[in-house]
Protein backbone atom coordinates (compact mmCIF):
# COMPACT_ATOMS: atom_id res chain seq x y z
CA UNK A 1 0.00 0.00 0.00
CA UNK A 2 1.03 3.27 -0.78
CA UNK A 3 0.38 6.22 1.92
CA UNK A 4 -0.48 9.78 0.31
CA UNK A 5 2.28 12.51 0.16
CA UNK A 6 1.75 15.32 3.04
CA UNK A 7 0.63 17.80 0.71
CA UNK A 8 -2.50 16.00 -0.56
CA UNK A 9 -5.42 16.84 0.75
CA UNK A 10 -7.68 13.53 0.83
CA UNK A 11 -7.32 10.75 3.19
CA UNK A 12 -8.91 7.38 2.24
CA UNK A 13 -9.79 5.08 4.32
CA UNK A 14 -10.89 1.61 3.60
CA UNK A 15 -12.31 -1.13 5.82
CA UNK A 16 -13.14 -4.12 3.91
CA UNK A 17 -12.48 -7.87 5.06
CA UNK A 18 -8.91 -9.22 4.18
CA UNK A 19 -7.55 -5.92 2.51
CA UNK A 20 -5.23 -5.53 5.27
CA UNK A 21 -6.63 -1.97 6.82
CA UNK A 22 -5.49 -3.72 10.05
CA UNK A 23 -1.54 -3.52 9.00
CA UNK A 24 -2.10 -0.09 7.43
CA UNK A 25 -2.70 1.39 10.44
CA UNK A 26 -0.45 -0.16 12.85
CA UNK A 27 1.62 1.00 10.18
CA UNK A 28 1.08 4.44 10.75
CA UNK A 29 -0.88 4.61 14.57
CA UNK A 30 2.22 2.22 16.07
CA UNK A 31 -0.96 0.41 17.79
CA UNK A 32 -0.49 -3.58 18.61
CA UNK A 33 -3.64 -3.33 19.86
CA UNK A 34 -5.93 -2.84 17.16
CA UNK A 35 -7.71 -5.78 16.30
CA UNK A 36 -9.53 -6.45 12.81
CA UNK A 37 -13.07 -7.01 14.53
CA UNK A 38 -13.10 -3.44 16.68
CA UNK A 39 -11.50 -1.79 13.43
CA UNK A 40 -14.21 0.95 13.15
CA UNK A 41 -14.01 1.88 16.99
CA UNK A 42 -10.44 1.46 17.88
CA UNK A 43 -8.64 4.04 15.68
CA UNK A 44 -5.66 5.79 16.97
CA UNK A 45 -5.91 10.19 17.57
CA UNK A 46 -5.02 10.49 13.34
CA UNK A 47 -3.76 14.40 13.40
CA UNK A 48 -4.88 15.30 9.76
CA UNK A 49 -6.44 18.91 10.15
CA UNK A 50 -5.97 20.26 6.51
CA UNK A 51 -7.34 16.88 4.62
CA UNK A 52 -10.57 18.58 3.01
CA UNK A 53 -12.11 14.74 1.71
CA UNK A 54 -13.05 11.87 3.38
CA UNK A 55 -13.93 8.46 2.32
CA UNK A 56 -15.22 5.54 4.69
CA UNK A 57 -15.82 2.70 3.44
CA UNK A 58 -16.54 -0.68 5.41
CA UNK A 59 -18.63 -4.05 5.80
CA UNK A 60 -20.30 -3.92 9.08
CA UNK A 61 -23.90 -4.14 10.64
CA UNK A 62 -22.55 -1.24 12.84
CA UNK A 63 -19.97 1.54 12.86
CA UNK A 64 -18.76 4.48 14.84
CA UNK A 65 -17.35 7.19 13.04
CA UNK A 66 -13.97 8.09 14.33
CA UNK A 67 -13.52 10.30 16.66
CA UNK A 68 -10.48 11.99 14.82
CA UNK A 69 -13.22 13.42 12.83
CA UNK A 70 -13.84 16.46 14.90
CA UNK A 71 -10.63 17.73 14.88
CA UNK A 72 -10.99 17.34 10.53
CA UNK A 73 -11.80 21.65 11.04
CA UNK A 74 -10.87 21.56 7.10
CA UNK A 75 -12.94 18.39 6.13
CA UNK A 76 -15.49 19.26 2.91
CA UNK A 77 -16.67 16.02 1.64
CA UNK A 78 -17.57 12.89 3.46
CA UNK A 79 -18.75 10.00 1.63
CA UNK A 80 -19.76 6.90 3.46
CA UNK A 81 -20.07 3.93 2.50
CA UNK A 82 -21.51 0.19 3.78
CA UNK A 83 -20.88 -2.51 2.00
CA UNK A 84 -22.79 -5.48 3.85
CA UNK A 85 -25.81 -6.99 2.55
CA UNK A 86 -27.95 -4.90 5.07
CA UNK A 87 -27.61 -1.56 6.49
CA UNK A 88 -25.85 -0.61 9.18
CA UNK A 89 -26.45 1.37 12.37
CA UNK A 90 -24.27 4.52 12.62
CA UNK A 91 -23.62 6.19 15.68
CA UNK A 92 -21.27 9.31 16.72
CA UNK A 93 -23.10 11.09 13.97
CA UNK A 94 -22.99 14.18 16.23
CA UNK A 95 -19.16 14.21 15.40
CA UNK A 96 -20.14 15.65 11.82
CA UNK A 97 -21.23 19.22 13.87
CA UNK A 98 -17.52 19.95 14.82
CA UNK A 99 -16.76 19.97 11.39
CA UNK A 100 -17.13 24.11 9.96
CA UNK A 101 -16.44 23.76 6.49
CA UNK A 102 -18.58 20.80 5.69
CA UNK A 103 -20.08 21.27 2.23
CA UNK A 104 -21.44 17.77 1.30
CA UNK A 105 -22.32 14.22 2.69
CA UNK A 106 -22.81 10.97 0.84
CA UNK A 107 -24.13 8.19 2.95
CA UNK A 108 -24.94 4.15 1.43
CA UNK A 109 -26.48 1.43 3.12
CA UNK A 110 -26.32 3.15 6.27
CA UNK A 111 -29.30 3.66 8.96
CA UNK A 112 -29.64 7.14 10.29
CA UNK A 113 -29.93 7.95 13.40
CA UNK A 114 -33.35 10.24 14.80
CA UNK A 115 -32.34 13.99 14.37
CA UNK A 116 -35.52 14.73 16.59
CA UNK A 117 -33.96 13.31 19.61
CA UNK A 118 -30.46 14.24 19.14
CA UNK A 119 -30.34 17.03 16.23
CA UNK A 120 -27.35 17.72 14.98
CA UNK A 121 -26.43 21.03 13.23
CA UNK A 122 -25.26 21.29 9.65
CA UNK A 123 -24.84 25.09 9.40
CA UNK A 124 -22.37 24.99 6.42
CA UNK A 125 -23.78 21.60 4.76
CA UNK A 126 -25.19 22.75 0.98
CA UNK A 127 -25.66 18.91 -0.13
CA UNK A 128 -27.05 15.79 1.33
CA UNK A 129 -27.37 12.76 -0.96
CA UNK A 130 -28.80 9.47 0.58
CA UNK A 131 -28.55 5.81 -1.10
CA UNK A 132 -30.15 2.80 -0.24
CA UNK A 133 -30.42 4.18 3.51
CA UNK A 134 -33.02 3.87 6.25
CA UNK A 135 -33.88 7.49 6.95
CA UNK A 136 -37.49 6.48 8.45
CA UNK A 137 -36.31 7.25 11.86
CA UNK A 138 -34.19 10.23 10.85
CA UNK A 139 -36.99 11.97 9.21
CA UNK A 140 -40.16 10.47 11.05
CA UNK A 141 -41.62 13.23 13.78
CA UNK A 142 -38.69 15.04 13.51
CA UNK A 143 -38.66 18.86 15.20
CA UNK A 144 -35.95 20.42 13.23
CA UNK A 145 -35.46 24.05 13.98
CA UNK A 146 -33.76 24.32 9.99
CA UNK A 147 -32.94 27.79 10.23
CA UNK A 148 -30.42 26.50 12.76
CA UNK A 149 -29.50 23.13 11.95
CA UNK A 150 -29.64 23.61 7.83
CA UNK A 151 -29.34 26.71 7.24
CA UNK A 152 -27.44 26.69 3.88
CA UNK A 153 -28.64 23.24 2.31
CA UNK A 154 -29.44 23.55 -1.21
CA UNK A 155 -29.81 20.19 -2.73
CA UNK A 156 -31.11 16.55 -1.60
CA UNK A 157 -30.02 13.46 -3.53
CA UNK A 158 -32.15 10.61 -1.81
CA UNK A 159 -32.33 7.24 -4.24
CA UNK A 160 -33.73 3.62 -3.44
CA UNK A 161 -34.63 4.64 0.32
CA UNK A 162 -37.50 2.01 0.22
CA UNK A 163 -38.73 3.04 3.93
CA UNK A 164 -39.51 6.54 2.60
CA UNK A 165 -43.17 6.64 2.91
CA UNK A 166 -43.96 10.60 3.24
CA UNK A 167 -41.81 13.29 3.18
CA UNK A 168 -41.13 15.30 6.65
CA UNK A 169 -43.04 18.38 7.00
CA UNK A 170 -39.68 19.88 8.28
CA UNK A 171 -38.07 19.72 4.89
CA UNK A 172 -40.68 22.68 3.44
CA UNK A 173 -38.52 25.20 5.67
CA UNK A 174 -35.74 24.42 3.96
CA UNK A 175 -35.77 27.58 2.07
CA UNK A 176 -32.57 27.65 0.80
CA UNK A 177 -33.20 23.91 -1.14
CA UNK A 178 -32.61 24.36 -4.47
CA UNK A 179 -32.89 21.01 -5.51
CA UNK A 180 -34.70 18.27 -4.44
CA UNK A 181 -34.59 14.33 -6.27
CA UNK A 182 -36.36 11.59 -4.71
CA UNK A 183 -36.12 8.76 -7.24
CA UNK A 184 -36.82 4.68 -6.65
CA UNK A 185 -38.74 5.47 -4.07
CA UNK A 186 -41.24 3.24 -4.37
CA UNK A 187 -43.41 3.44 -0.68
CA UNK A 188 -43.29 7.24 -1.13
CA UNK A 189 -46.98 7.94 -1.31
CA UNK A 190 -47.61 11.31 0.40
CA UNK A 191 -46.14 14.80 0.11
CA UNK A 192 -46.33 17.49 2.68
CA UNK A 193 -48.99 20.65 2.07
CA UNK A 194 -46.05 22.80 2.77
CA UNK A 195 -43.56 21.83 -0.56
CA UNK A 196 -44.87 25.39 -1.61
CA UNK A 197 -42.79 27.13 0.92
CA UNK A 198 -39.63 26.04 -1.05
CA UNK A 199 -39.46 29.34 -3.20
CA UNK A 200 -35.91 28.68 -3.96
CA UNK A 201 -36.46 25.36 -5.70
CA UNK A 202 -35.34 24.68 -9.48
CA UNK A 203 -35.35 21.02 -9.88
CA UNK A 204 -38.20 18.90 -8.14
CA UNK A 205 -37.65 14.81 -9.61
CA UNK A 206 -39.61 12.29 -8.38
CA UNK A 207 -38.73 9.46 -10.47
CA UNK A 208 -39.77 6.34 -10.25
CA UNK A 209 -41.62 7.21 -7.24
CA UNK A 210 -44.25 4.47 -8.01
CA UNK A 211 -46.51 4.72 -5.20
CA UNK A 212 -46.70 8.62 -5.59
CA UNK A 213 -50.79 9.34 -6.80
CA UNK A 214 -50.41 13.58 -7.04
CA UNK A 215 -48.63 16.33 -7.08
CA UNK A 216 -50.20 18.77 -4.39
CA UNK A 217 -51.73 22.26 -6.01
CA UNK A 218 -49.60 23.90 -3.64
CA UNK A 219 -46.50 23.59 -6.38
CA UNK A 220 -48.55 26.48 -8.03
CA UNK A 221 -46.21 28.69 -6.15
CA UNK A 222 -42.74 27.70 -7.11
CA UNK A 223 -42.55 30.33 -9.19
CA UNK A 224 -38.71 29.23 -9.31
CA UNK A 225 -38.90 25.79 -10.81
CA UNK A 226 -37.24 25.14 -13.94
CA UNK A 227 -37.41 21.36 -14.39
CA UNK A 228 -40.39 19.16 -13.08
CA UNK A 229 -39.32 15.48 -13.27
CA UNK A 230 -42.50 12.58 -12.67
CA UNK A 231 -41.44 9.85 -15.04
CA UNK A 232 -41.73 6.65 -14.16
CA UNK A 233 -44.67 8.00 -11.66
CA UNK A 234 -46.81 4.61 -12.30
CA UNK A 235 -49.70 6.12 -9.46
CA UNK A 236 -50.08 9.56 -10.95
CA UNK A 237 -53.07 10.49 -12.88
CA UNK A 238 -53.33 14.06 -13.30
CA UNK A 239 -51.23 17.37 -13.35
CA UNK A 240 -52.00 20.05 -10.60
CA UNK A 241 -54.97 22.26 -11.91
CA UNK A 242 -52.43 25.58 -11.22
CA UNK A 243 -49.23 24.08 -13.03
CA UNK A 244 -49.78 26.88 -15.28
CA UNK A 245 -48.52 29.28 -12.65
CA UNK A 246 -45.27 28.08 -12.77
CA UNK A 247 -43.96 30.48 -15.21
CA UNK A 248 -40.09 29.59 -15.79
CA UNK A 249 -40.81 25.86 -15.66
CA UNK A 250 -38.89 25.13 -18.93
CA UNK A 251 -38.79 21.05 -18.96
CA UNK A 252 -41.46 18.16 -17.93
CA UNK A 253 -40.44 14.68 -17.87
CA UNK A 254 -43.33 12.42 -17.53
CA UNK A 255 -42.70 9.11 -19.63
CA UNK A 256 -43.97 6.13 -18.18
CA UNK A 257 -46.72 7.79 -16.04
CA UNK A 258 -49.07 4.99 -16.83
CA UNK A 259 -52.13 6.17 -15.18
CA UNK A 260 -51.95 9.64 -16.48
CA UNK A 261 -54.58 9.66 -19.16
CA UNK A 262 -56.68 12.92 -18.60
CA UNK A 263 -56.82 15.40 -20.54
CA UNK A 264 -54.11 18.63 -19.38
CA UNK A 265 -55.33 21.05 -17.28
CA UNK A 266 -56.48 24.29 -19.41
CA UNK A 267 -53.93 26.42 -17.58
CA UNK A 268 -50.89 24.38 -19.14
CA UNK A 269 -51.15 27.22 -22.33
CA UNK A 270 -49.54 29.72 -19.77
CA UNK A 271 -46.17 27.49 -19.13
CA UNK A 272 -44.43 30.25 -21.78
CA UNK A 273 -41.23 29.31 -21.12
CA UNK A 274 -41.78 25.41 -21.35
CA UNK A 275 -39.50 24.27 -24.01
CA UNK A 276 -39.02 20.42 -23.53
CA UNK A 277 -41.65 17.70 -22.73
CA UNK A 278 -39.80 14.11 -22.59
CA UNK A 279 -42.70 11.66 -22.25
CA UNK A 280 -43.89 8.52 -23.69
CA UNK A 281 -46.43 7.79 -27.18
CA UNK A 282 -49.57 7.63 -25.15
CA UNK A 283 -48.69 11.07 -22.98
CA UNK A 284 -47.19 12.42 -25.99
CA UNK A 285 -50.91 12.75 -27.56
CA UNK A 286 -52.03 14.67 -24.46
CA UNK A 287 -49.68 17.24 -25.77
CA UNK A 288 -51.10 17.50 -29.46
CA UNK A 289 -54.29 19.08 -28.58
CA UNK A 290 -52.03 22.58 -27.43
CA UNK A 291 -48.89 22.06 -28.76
CA UNK A 292 -49.69 24.95 -31.12
CA UNK A 293 -49.66 27.61 -28.12
CA UNK A 294 -46.32 27.03 -27.65
CA UNK A 295 -43.37 28.85 -29.22
CA UNK A 296 -40.41 26.07 -29.89
CA UNK A 297 -41.68 23.07 -27.74
CA UNK A 298 -40.31 20.09 -28.36
CA UNK A 299 -42.43 17.00 -27.24
CA UNK A 300 -39.71 14.06 -27.32
CA UNK A 301 -40.73 10.68 -26.84
CA UNK A 302 -38.60 8.85 -24.94
CA UNK A 303 -37.21 5.32 -26.79
CA UNK A 304 -38.12 2.14 -24.38
CA UNK A 305 -34.93 1.87 -21.56
CA UNK A 306 -35.43 -1.50 -20.23
CA UNK A 307 -33.06 -1.29 -17.25
CA UNK A 308 -32.45 -3.98 -15.10
CA UNK A 309 -29.46 -2.65 -12.73
CA UNK A 310 -31.89 -2.96 -10.04
CA UNK A 311 -31.85 -5.96 -9.79
CA UNK A 312 -28.19 -6.13 -8.18
CA UNK A 313 -29.03 -3.11 -5.56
Amino acid sequence: MELKKKEEQVLLLTALVGCGKTTLVKMLCWDDEIKDESFSSSWCNIQVPKVEALVLNFQSRNYTLPEFLEKMVELKVIIITNYDIFPAELSNFQLLKSLPNLKRIRLEKVSIPSLCNAPVPLRSVKKISLFMCNISQAFGNSTIQVSDSLPSLMEINIDYCNDLVELPTWLCEVLSLEKLSITNCHKLSALPEGIGNLVNLEVLRFRSCTELSELLESIRSLHMLRILDISDCLSIIELPKHIGELHNLEEIHMKKCLKLRKQLPPSTVDLKQLKLVVCDEERAKLWEPIKESFSGLKVMVAKEDINLNWLQK
